[in-house]
């Protein structure tokens, strides 16, 4: 199984910071498996290097979570993406761009409402500034409204349901570690796979927990 290419890249250090996210969740055997069913065997103990070039395409991304679907069914599949996301914001993007400076201490004493209005957009900013996705943020009063307008997970895809849950993963655990802690509920309200025109994720701002 493999997608054409999009010509639309992650950097490599992002491509790589996914698949350690995915062998994270599933152990090196599993992430093995995966590669060989999305037909990205090359990857296999040769992960991309750790650099900014952007190499690292759309379509190899989508791929993956198709993978995924196939071998763990549409629901356990979109389940292991959605912690992947998590993961691959633990495992490394916590460490770019204005992210970075949310475990400093004046930003810890911050109220929640601002950390999140000053945190979610640094979130889009940072795919903005290195890769080729899209992204956008508005305040919509009891939500962020979060856009992909370029969007790798449904690069290629058409599905009857969204196929967006890496990306809830990685907010998710964006907002525990703007938060201090605390978990929020993000929900997936267009998706491009689903033949909409962008994918549309909202953002609560009321913590669950």
């Amino acid at each position: 199984m493999s997608l054409e290419r999009s010509g639309l890249y992650y950097p490599n250090k992002m491509g790589r910071i996914f698949l350690f996210a995915l062998q994270d969740v599933m152990g090196q055997n599993g992430l093995n498996a995966i590669l060989n069913l999305a037909g990205l065997e090359h990857y296999i103990d040769n992960l991309p290097p750790d650099n900014l070039e952007k190499q690292f395409d759309f379509a190899d991304i989508a791929s993956l979570l198709i993978a995924l679907e196939q071998m763990y069914g549409p629901r356990g599949g979109r389940g292991l993406a959605q912690r992947a996301g998590r993961a691959l914001f633990a495992n490394g993007l916590k460490n770019f761009g204005a992210l970075a400076g949310a475990g400093d201490l004046a930003f810890k004493v911050l109220p929640l409402d601002m950390k999140l209005k000053i945190g979610v957009p640094a979130i889009a900013k940072i795919f903005n500034s290195i890769t080729d996705q899209v992204s956008n943020v508005s305040d919509e009063g009891p939500y962020y409204l979060y856009t992909l307008e370029r969007c790798s997970m449904c690069y290629g895809r058409t599905s009857d349901k969204p196929c967006c849950h890496t990306a809830v993963g990685i907010l998710q655990e964006a907002l525990k570690w703007v938060s201090g802690g605390n978990e929020f509920k993000v929900d997936i309200e267009t998706c491009m796979g689903c033949g909409d025109e962008m994918g549309r994720l909202r953002i609560y701002k009321d913590p669950i927990s």
